[in-house]
């Protein structure tokens, strides 16, 4: 993980984007069919913490010292380091049957989101199948539009932030990721703002 930029997190404290995703998760869940649910870039393990406080036994893990240090504060042995490009489960979570994967504003920072489908694959097939839920960026035409009539693009997708986002993803693309995977998308959930200008989607599927 020689390129990380690790997020830098100070406190455990939701961020801005779970105040608009995390309640539209909570809908795409249920108790008797995802048991077993494992947050991949979990942060500071907010989104854990909220899914364990609304019964539902979550695990998390992510490439920041910092938010693992700061998420093991509510539960070490739900959280722990992973780096989302390679292909195996931290060693605590490997005898752990995972039903259900989480991945919130991840998908679009990765240089190779097929490899980590590949991943969550792998980890849900392991178990016989289940579900992935991932929420991202939304972007729509009519978004796009707005944004360059606004001049508003170059802050957008800004090239200059470091390990910001590099993959911008519509309904149609992050479905058809999935699709070329294996998945077949069940639920679409638009999040935060008006219909068509939401601030984040959320995809679910199965396998």
């Amino acid at each position: 993980m020689a390129d990380y930029k690790d997020y830098g997190y100070d406190n455990a404290e939701a961020t801005h984007a779970h105040q608009y995703i995390a309640k539209p998760i909570l809908t795409l869940l249920s108790h008797g069919k995802n048991k077993t649910i494992l947050d991949l870039g979990c942060g500071n393990g907010a989104l854990v913490k909220y899914l364990v406080q609304n019964n539902y036994d979550a695990f998390g893990a992510d490439a920041s010292a910092s938010g693992i240090k700061i998420a093991s504060q509510f539960s070490k042995s739900r959280f722990a380091l992973q780096d989302l490009t390679e292909d195996h489960l931290p060693q605590q979570f490997e005898q752990l049957n995972f039903d259900t994967i989480i991945s919130t504003e991840v998908i679009e920072h990765l240089y190779d989101p097929k490899k980590f489908i590949d991943f969550c694959k792998d980890i849900l097939l392991k178990n016989g199948g289940g579900e992935i839920i991932l929420s991202t960026p939304y972007h729509g035409y009519l978004k796009n539009l707005l944004l360059a009539l606004m001049g508003r693009w170059d802050k957008h997708a800004d090239p200059l932030w470091d390990g910001g986002h590099i993959k911008l993803w519509s309904k149609n693309t992050l479905s058809s990721l999935l699709t070329q995977k294996g998945f077949t998308v069940s639920d679409f959930v638009g999040c935060g703002r008006f219909p068509y200008l939401w601030k984040s989607m959320l995809l679910k599927a199965k396998i």
